[in-house]
């Protein structure tokens, strides 16, 4: 079973990513995982730690001359920041109380995180929520891009929204059309609602706010078959709903039509089924999202998600103070106006590790030649029906 772990905290010495699971035999290079890290750390409306971290992945285990070994590849990715914060966040630092935080932000995990862990310094919460800790999932992420590229499956992701404005998801239909996003300081595919996007950015900043958004994702070249009807837990609507909502500040999931969906009639809805000598069973419609009864259709998955605006504000909301119980504003860290270009990236790290996992269920192997061999053969049998 493919899995993963991150380990690290957000000003800590470094992030550790341990995947296991993995094929042997399958390429990796540093190169490509470092582009999908700076790739999170673009995007417009990002706060000055980007300027401070140029994220690089290093190779611990699992790895010789550039493939797998078939044992877990653990990876890090060092903190350069860490120089400033080694006496506080130390394993054993000297000055731990330097950087107390007793002042819990709205909307996130300061005050229940400080409640459930026994925690007066809830710097020792917020180091491990803090959105920090995706870095390590985008390199997992582009590994598993690598395996899913190899079985013909494309992920991209694109904004659709960013605080209200909105552009249509119709403008993203081939996996040809997932470069023009990075072009884009938002990215988004359509120049309008960039332009939008940027204005209600730079109004958010000088207010002292922060704006949420919108992101789809879309997988190009899913096999049908993955995933499963017989148990809740292997279904792969459900798998992959999870792993985008793990993604800190994701507040709602859909894939395909969504919520849309419950407020039309069933024939509004469901995507009927044609039948192709050359082609095979296929729809013209595609509000399923890809996914029908728990198992991939052979259609492109579609996944979108909301994300809520950061919950640190440069002009802070009221809090209580955590010891003395007396009034203040909540705690101000480091942060952006909005992360929603680098979310849409997370996603596509999250999305493509969830259908990476399932095509090693599937397909299983030892070694990456094996597992293609395994999925030519699938597909000649989905040829012939």
């Amino acid at each position: 079973m493919l899995r993963f772990l991150t380990a690290g905290e957000s000003h800590g010495e470094s992030l550790i990513a341990i995947l296991e699971g993995l094929p042997a035999g399958l390429e990796v290079s540093s190169l490509r995982v470092n582009a999908e890290l700076a790739r999170r750390q673009k995007g417009y409306g990002r706060g000055k730690r980007m300027d401070i971290e140029s994220d690089q992945v290093e190779f611990i285990s699992g790895l010789r001359g550039g493939r797998t070994l078939g044992s877990p590849l653990a990876m890090r990715i060092r903190n350069r920041d860490w120089e400033n914060w080694k006496e506080t966040m130390g394993p054993e630092g000297r000055n731990p109380e330097a950087r107390s935080v007793t002042s819990p932000r709205p909307g996130h995990a300061d005050l229940p995180g400080g409640i459930k862990y026994g925690q007066k310094d809830l710097r020792n919460i917020l180091e491990r929520a803090s959105a920090r800790e995706t870095a390590a999932r985008v390199a997992v992420g582009s590994v598993a891009k690598a395996l899913v590229e190899r079985c013909g499956i494309n992920v991209c992701g694109h904004v659709l929204s960013i605080g209200g404005s909105r552009t249509s998801g119709a403008l993203f239909k081939k996996p040809s059309e997932g470069s023009p996003a990075e072009a884009s300081p938002v990215r988004c595919l359509d120049p309008e609602a960039e332009r939008e996007m940027i204005e209600l950015i730079n109004r958010a900043s000088e207010e002292g706010e922060t704006l949420g958004g919108i992101f789809e994702i879309k997988a190009f070249g899913v096999p049908v078959g993955l995933g499963s009807h017989v148990h809740w837990d292997r279904r792969l609507d459900s798998d992959l709903a999870s792993a985008v909502m793990s993604i800190p500040a994701i507040k709602g999931v859909q894939i395909g039509a969504g919520f849309k969906a419950a407020q039309l009639p069933g024939s509004a809805v469901h995507d009927a089924i044609f039948h192709d000598k050359n082609r095979g069973f296929y729809r013209e419609t595609n509000n399923a999202g890809g996914i029908e009864g728990g198992i991939s259709n052979g259609e492109t998955i579609v996944i979108s998600a909301a994300m809520k605006p950061i919950p640190t504000l440069m002009s802070p909301l009221g809090s209580v103070h955590f010891l003395s119980k007396r009034k203040v504003d909540a705690a101000v860290e480091r942060s952006d106006v909005t992360a929603v270009p680098a979310a849409c990236v997370i996603g596509e790290s999250m999305v493509a590790f969830v259908l990476a996992k399932n095509m090693c269920e599937k397909f299983g192997g030892d070694f990456m030649d094996e597992m293609l061999q395994n999925l030519e053969a699938y597909r000649e049998y989905v040829k012939k029906l």
